[in-house]
């Protein structure tokens, strides 16, 4: 993981927030909006787009249910972020995540104690906001093993039995690809890279774990 890479955070400096917010009319209307970098919240850094400039970081952020889950899409220059992080550890985000996720996230640390974890129950963590509701998924985050078969395996049996639904990527040098695509042995990947994402044939995926 690279500072500058998909799903890692940064905090944006209160005046080129409050930049951002007079520059985009359409963000006036939320409400959360207007303290997010007062109270030192981060943001995400996502994929660039065509559209965006090619001097600023593309970011995003995610509201929460009772803010109508807007996703809101926006760039910064570089000097106007600090405190780059990766993602969250699981294990840091015990206390947010509800009481019935418990088992599953014990198993799933007891598989990789270095899981990372987006989505809500990274945001919850964060930013401390009611972002998981009754039917929210885990989304998280591994690098490649080097026995990957079992570690799908033993995911695919955590997953079965958790109350929840375990979405996730597992990162390698051909990009970042969903675990199901390769638990259900799909033949070609979409692999998530920083700026776009490809169609790839999970042989060559494969391969480039082994390079």
């Amino acid at each position: 993981m690279t500072p500058h890479a998909r799903h890692w955070l940064a905090t944006p400096s209160l005046g080129a927030w409050e930049g951002l917010l007079a520059a985009r009319p359409d963000l006036a209307t939320e409400p959360l909006l207007a303290g997010w970098a007062g109270r030192g919240w981060p943001v995400i850094q996502r994929r660039r787009h065509c559209d965006d400039p090619p001097d600023g970081v593309p970011l995003g952020l995610p509201l929460p249910p009772s803010h109508g889950k807007r996703r809101i899409a926006f760039s910064l220059p570089e000097a106007a972020l600090s405190n780059f992080m990766p993602p969250p550890r699981l294990c840091n985000c015990i206390a947010a995540a509800p009481a019935k996720w418990r088992a599953a996230i014990d198993a799933l640390l007891a598989l990789d104690p270095q899981t990372r974890c987006f989505g809500g129950l990274a945001w919850q963590h964060l930013t401390g906001l009611p972002y998981l509701s009754s039917q929210s998924d885990l989304d998280l985050l591994w690098t490649a093993k080097p026995d990957l078969p079992a570690f799908l395996d033993q995911l695919r049996r955590i997953a079965a039995a958790a109350p929840m639904r375990i979405d996730g990527e597992i990162s390698g040098p051909g990009g970042a690809v969903q675990w199901r695509e390769l638990a259900e042995g799909a033949q070609m990947l979409a692999a998530k890279r920083e700026d776009e994402v490809a169609v790839v044939p999970r042989d060559a995926w494969l391969a480039g774990l082994a390079a």
